[in-house]
């Protein structure tokens, strides 16, 4: 079996379990609407975002520094090191995260989180133990044992809708299914600690390789940060000039939207690491060959997702959400999508600027991306509303995936497969017409139209010639194995 088929394999295995991921935002999504008021649903997102913010602030890139260096890694005492470095520094900035938020609780509560005071602090406790779970479940990436990666990952995923779910069967309030998300994170750490442990023993760290790790990650936060802004900053800009009301009537058609953001996943964990070990080998044509093929077959199968979730967005958050949601809602979705798709040919691309260590660039780019969209978000909001938001993304969007594209290839270049790229649009808009032209209601008649989009869209690809035996039979023995 050669590196190629078994990396496709492991891209395979980590994208279903981030399908079962993506599944479960919207086995959760219709519990807490159609449990909760708009506001208190809106806190559970400013919550999500807040935590997604501080963290990626927090942890400052450690966990890609951590597979950069410790991927072809094999003395054992190297990785101790390395790895207990990391747990311990990224520990330490979510206690002073935590702190900081204790001490300015009262202001940002009223700013963000209507006013509870309680929901910051149990924000900061869940920052900390979602920045370690982090940790532990990027040790089994960088070490390449993608099962339990994958295993963990929807544990922490479904063991948390699990306990949320209980508690808002029960009647609590949203503040209780906070506090049940952040004790179902916190089991699944301790299992996952223990499993570590007994992998590689435990030691007190040096912290010898710290400003090494740092001197590569640090560039990578303003990145990082960027990203959230562009990807979250829209949720506080509507709750402070919309109102939080409005950040409940968003956030759903922006998850619905955002859900092809799962396809890029299995290619951005597998890739770092496989990526470096040729790299570092000087093994440049497997490299291109990898990447190459990693955007054909992620664009395969996101470009027609992007078609699919725009035209059944409607339907989709009827059966997901109230009808209040769904009908303000659903026009922002295709937006979404075409920014998610966009994001996630940038997230390809830019894997030659993190093996050449040119991640100041990633910096610039997102960083101008986060600008263009906030600064638009501003200037339009008031005027055009939530579905202003969703057309600001996307030119913001547009503009990280142009540069992107302009910096990378400055240092490594493979083939896009432009055709492919038409043929796979052109097949895309042929059953996103019978899907229009269908109008789905209802669950089963939605997954009906599903799958027979996936079936026209396949054929379509075939007859266009950009579906090849040698490809249906790669895949399938992809599946096979």
């Amino acid at each position: 079996m050669n590196e190629l088929k078994i990396f496709f394999q492991r891209v395979g295995l980590v994208g279903i379990s981030n399908i079962l991921i993506a599944l479960s935002s919207f086995i959760l999504l219709p519990i807490l609407t159609k449990t909760y008021s708009i506001e208190e649903y809106a806190i559970w997102i400013q919550v999500s975002t807040t935590i997604n913010l501080i963290r990626g602030i927090a942890e400052l890139g450690l966990p890609y520094a951590m597979i950069r260096y410790l991927a072809a890694e094999e003395n054992k005492e190297k990785i101790k090191e390395g790895f207990y470095s990391t747990v311990f520094f990224v520990a330490f900035m979510g206690i002073i995260a935590f702190l900081i938020l204790y001490i300015f609780s009262e202001p940002i509560s009223n700013a963000i989180f209507g006013g509870n005071d309680n929901i910051v602090i149990l924000t900061g406790l869940t920052i900390i133990v979602a920045g370690l779970n982090g940790i532990m479940t990027n040790y089994f990436r960088t070490f390449n044992e993608i099962r339990l990666y994958s295993l963990f990952s929807i544990t922490l995923t479904y063991f948390s809708v699990l306990v949320v779910s209980c508690v808002v069967f029960l009647g609590f309030s949203i503040y209780y299914a906070i506090l049940g998300n952040l004790i179902s994170l916190s089991i699944v750490l301790a299992i996952m600690i223990s499993i570590i442990i007994k992998n590689i023993g435990f030691s007190f760290p040096k912290f010898s390789n710290i400003k090494e790790y740092l001197s590569f990650s640090i560039p990578t936060v303003p990145s990082n940060l960027s990203i959230w802004i562009l990807d979250s900053s829209d949720r506080y800009l509507i709750g402070i000039i919309l109102g939080i009301g409005f950040v409940g009537l968003y956030s759903p058609a922006y998850s619905l939207g955002n859900i092809l953001v799962f396809f890029l996943t299995p290619f951005s964990i597998l890739l770092p690491s496989i990526l470096a070990k040729h790299y570092d080998n000087n093994n440049i044509k497997n490299v291109k060959n990898i990447l190459g093929n990693s955007f054909k077959y992620y664009s395969m199968f996101s470009i027609p997702a992007a078609f699919g979730i725009s035209v059944l967005a409607k339907p989709m958050l009827l059966i997901l959400t109230t009808e209040q949601i769904a009908l303000n809602g659903y026009i922002v979705t295709p937006f979404i999508a075409a920014s998610a798709l966009l994001f996630g040919l940038s997230g390809i691309i830019n894997q030659t600027l993190v093996l050449t260590k040119k991640t100041k660039y990633l910096a610039v780019i997102w960083m101008i991306a986060a600008i263009i969209n906030f600064i638009l978000n501003l200037v339009f909001l008031p005027y055009l509303g939530i579905i202003g938001a969703g057309i600001m993304t996307l030119v913001a969007y547009m503009a990280a995936f142009a540069l992107t594209l302009f910096y990378s290839f400055k240092f490594i270049e493979f083939e896009l497969n432009i055709l492919f790229i038409i043929k796979s649009i052109i097949a895309s808009c042929i059953f996103s017409v019978i899907a229009l032209f269908l109008a789905p209601e209802g669950i089963f008649n939605v997954i009906l139209v599903v799958m027979l989009c996936i079936i026209v869209y396949f054929i379509s690809l075939k007859l266009l010639g950009e579906l090849k035996s040698n490809e249906i039979l790669f895949i399938r023995r992809l599946f096979r194995d």
